[in-house]
């Protein structure tokens, strides 16, 4: 029988930092969309994420259309939707747990793109979290759109995109290769900003934001992109991604329990049902190989 040792504290102590941190941006996000137009704030997201990191991180090799194309789904695509759809279309806990379905959406694009089989399990999986999402669809009220339930899946299937452009870029360091494509995400950021949300209203966000609002860019920047990649990264060079994989089925649990305790958010029992629905999909996805090879 394989046998693994035990994360030390402190890794164990970096990980679970890491996820409350991706599960508890949804909140900062929805703070920092009170200051700053959506599309405006993504593109400072991206762009203090690439300065100064740009200059103290080495370009990964990988070719350029590869860091573009990445920085586009996940910049644009991802960021850029999922932030137009938290400005008064879905509340922050549930775009937490929406967003999941970027674990499903890969698995479909690569059914469909590289031919890989897919195993009875992760049609299992997929059933569960599709009942959550329908459970979702079923109780939309004022505080959670149609129109937000579809900009999140959009935005879920754009980074289950970037997720395959990512794979294709081989084994690069996950944090120098952010940064990097993170290049290719503000121009095209700033420039939807000007055609969609107008001058007046960039001028109005940048001016007239406080020091809460630009403590949540640096928050998605340093905090979530940096920080963030990096220990994980980190972690991942140091342990079996069995160990540390897993963990990230906390970011919805981390998500929708801050979105209740800070803005509180209300958690009736569909909604629960629907998360627990969903996790326990990306759950049989991800822990049912790794038992499989135990």
């Amino acid at each position: 029988m394989n046998t693994q040792a035990a994360l030390p504290l402190r890794h164990l102590l970096l990980a679970l930092a890491v996820v409350a941190i991706w599960g508890s941006n949804f909140v900062v996000i929805r703070l920092g969309l009170n200051a700053f137009p959506p599309l405006l704030f993504a593109a400072l997201r991206f762009a203090f994420a690439v300065l100064p990191a740009v200059f103290f991180v080495a370009r990964p090799a990988t070719p350029w259309r590869n860091l573009a194309a990445y920085g586009a789904f996940i910049g644009v695509g991802q960021f850029g939707l999922l932030y137009l759809a938290m400005r008064g279309q879905i509340s922050p806990g549930l775009a937490s747990l929406v967003i999941q379905t970027q674990v499903f959406f890969t698995l479909m694009l690569a059914m469909r793109i590289r031919r890989e089989a897919v195993q009875p399990y992760q049609w299992l999986a997929l059933l569960l979290a599709a009942s959550g999402i329908a459970v979702i669809a079923a109780h939309i009220d004022a505080s959670s759109t149609v129109l937000g339930l579809a900009m999140v899946l959009l935005a879920a299937f754009s980074w289950a995109c970037g997720n395959l452009v990512g794979k294709n870029a081989g084994a690069v360091n996950m944090l120098a290769y952010v940064v990097w494509s993170s290049v290719f995400a503000v121009p095209p950021l700033l420039l939807l900003s000007l055609l969609v949300e107008g001058p007046d209203a960039i001028w109005a966000g940048l001016s007239q934001a406080g020091m809460g609002a630009w403590a949540a860019v640096l928050w998605q920047s340093i905090g979530n992109t940096l920080f963030g990649y990096g220990v994980w990264s980190w972690l991942l060079q140091r342990h079996p991604a069995a160990q540390i994989v897993p963990m990230a089925l906390l970011v919805p649990v981390f998500g929708m329990s801050t979105a209740a305790w800070y803005l509180g958010e209300a958690l009736p029992p569909w909604k629960l049902i629907a998360a627990g629905l969903v996790i326990s999909g990306l759950a049989l996805n991800v822990l049912w190989p790794l038992r499989r090879r135990r």
